[in-house]
Protein backbone atom coordinates (compact mmCIF):
# COMPACT_ATOMS: atom_id res chain seq x y z
CA UNK A 1 0.00 0.00 0.00
CA UNK A 2 2.53 2.08 0.78
CA UNK A 3 4.54 1.76 -2.25
CA UNK A 4 1.86 2.13 -4.33
CA UNK A 5 0.98 5.52 -2.67
CA UNK A 6 4.41 6.48 -3.34
CA UNK A 7 4.16 5.23 -6.81
CA UNK A 8 1.07 8.03 -7.48
CA UNK A 9 3.06 10.91 -5.49
CA UNK A 10 6.02 10.73 -7.80
CA UNK A 11 3.75 10.55 -11.09
CA UNK A 12 2.08 13.35 -10.04
CA UNK A 13 5.26 14.75 -9.41
CA UNK A 14 6.12 13.71 -12.82
CA UNK A 15 3.29 15.44 -14.82
CA UNK A 16 4.01 18.82 -12.96
CA UNK A 17 7.49 18.39 -14.76
CA UNK A 18 6.85 17.31 -18.03
CA UNK A 19 3.43 19.87 -18.04
CA UNK A 20 6.12 22.52 -16.89
CA UNK A 21 8.86 21.53 -19.60
CA UNK A 22 6.13 21.68 -22.46
CA UNK A 23 4.91 25.52 -21.30
CA UNK A 24 8.60 26.74 -20.98
CA UNK A 25 9.50 24.90 -24.41
CA UNK A 26 6.74 26.58 -25.97
CA UNK A 27 8.33 30.02 -25.16
CA UNK A 28 11.22 28.67 -27.48
CA UNK A 29 9.74 28.10 -30.28
CA UNK A 30 11.03 30.35 -33.58
CA UNK A 31 8.54 33.01 -34.32
CA UNK A 32 7.32 34.09 -37.71
CA UNK A 33 5.37 37.20 -38.61
CA UNK A 34 2.59 36.25 -40.67
CA UNK A 35 1.41 39.61 -42.68
CA UNK A 36 -2.35 39.85 -44.02
CA UNK A 37 -4.01 41.92 -46.63
CA UNK A 38 -7.69 42.09 -47.05
CA UNK A 39 -8.88 41.96 -50.40
CA UNK A 40 -12.66 42.27 -49.67
CA UNK A 41 -15.44 42.74 -47.01
CA UNK A 42 -18.72 42.59 -46.60
CA UNK A 43 -20.91 43.65 -43.66
CA UNK A 44 -23.91 42.58 -45.58
CA UNK A 45 -22.57 39.33 -46.17
CA UNK A 46 -20.78 39.05 -43.24
CA UNK A 47 -17.20 38.10 -45.02
CA UNK A 48 -13.69 38.84 -45.18
CA UNK A 49 -11.65 38.01 -48.14
CA UNK A 50 -7.60 38.26 -48.32
CA UNK A 51 -4.04 36.47 -48.62
CA UNK A 52 -1.84 35.75 -45.75
CA UNK A 53 1.51 35.10 -45.96
CA UNK A 54 4.50 33.70 -43.26
CA UNK A 55 7.84 32.37 -44.52
CA UNK A 56 7.85 30.92 -47.97
CA UNK A 57 4.19 30.16 -47.66
CA UNK A 58 1.27 31.58 -49.32
CA UNK A 59 -2.65 31.21 -48.69
CA UNK A 60 -5.93 32.61 -49.71
CA UNK A 61 -8.44 33.03 -46.55
CA UNK A 62 -12.16 33.38 -46.53
CA UNK A 63 -13.83 34.00 -43.40
CA UNK A 64 -17.52 34.38 -42.58
CA UNK A 65 -17.69 36.09 -38.81
CA UNK A 66 -21.38 35.31 -38.46
CA UNK A 67 -20.97 32.14 -39.04
CA UNK A 68 -17.48 31.62 -37.44
CA UNK A 69 -16.22 29.83 -40.68
CA UNK A 70 -12.97 30.11 -42.05
CA UNK A 71 -11.51 28.34 -45.11
CA UNK A 72 -7.19 28.30 -46.05
CA UNK A 73 -6.02 27.38 -49.46
CA UNK A 74 -3.95 25.99 -50.68
CA UNK A 75 -3.87 22.80 -48.19
CA UNK A 76 -0.41 22.73 -47.56
CA UNK A 77 0.97 24.25 -44.31
CA UNK A 78 -2.68 25.14 -43.70
CA UNK A 79 -2.77 23.60 -40.12
CA UNK A 80 0.14 26.11 -39.35
CA UNK A 81 -1.97 28.69 -40.06
CA UNK A 82 -5.35 28.34 -39.28
CA UNK A 83 -5.89 28.38 -35.90
CA UNK A 84 -3.43 31.68 -35.67
CA UNK A 85 -5.10 33.24 -38.60
CA UNK A 86 -8.29 32.54 -36.61
CA UNK A 87 -7.50 34.27 -33.41
CA UNK A 88 -6.17 37.19 -35.46
CA UNK A 89 -9.56 37.86 -37.54
CA UNK A 90 -11.44 37.15 -34.41
CA UNK A 91 -9.47 39.89 -32.12
CA UNK A 92 -8.93 42.32 -35.35
CA UNK A 93 -12.14 41.39 -37.28
CA UNK A 94 -13.24 45.68 -36.86
CA UNK A 95 -10.56 47.17 -37.67
CA UNK A 96 -9.67 45.36 -41.08
CA UNK A 97 -10.14 47.51 -44.14
CA UNK A 98 -10.19 46.25 -48.10
CA UNK A 99 -6.37 47.44 -48.93
CA UNK A 100 -5.39 47.07 -45.48
CA UNK A 101 -1.79 45.60 -44.73
CA UNK A 102 -1.81 43.49 -41.11
CA UNK A 103 0.94 41.39 -39.65
CA UNK A 104 0.67 39.12 -36.38
CA UNK A 105 3.62 36.87 -34.88
CA UNK A 106 3.27 33.12 -35.02
CA UNK A 107 5.22 30.72 -32.57
CA UNK A 108 5.49 27.57 -34.64
CA UNK A 109 8.56 25.77 -37.26
CA UNK A 110 7.08 26.81 -40.61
Amino acid sequence: MLKQLLQLVCYREFLKVINIRLIVSSKYLPETIANVRITQHSWQLGTIEGEVSAGEFVWEFYWCFRRGELVVKPSMGRALIQEPLGRFLEQQDYKLEPGGDYAFTIRAQL
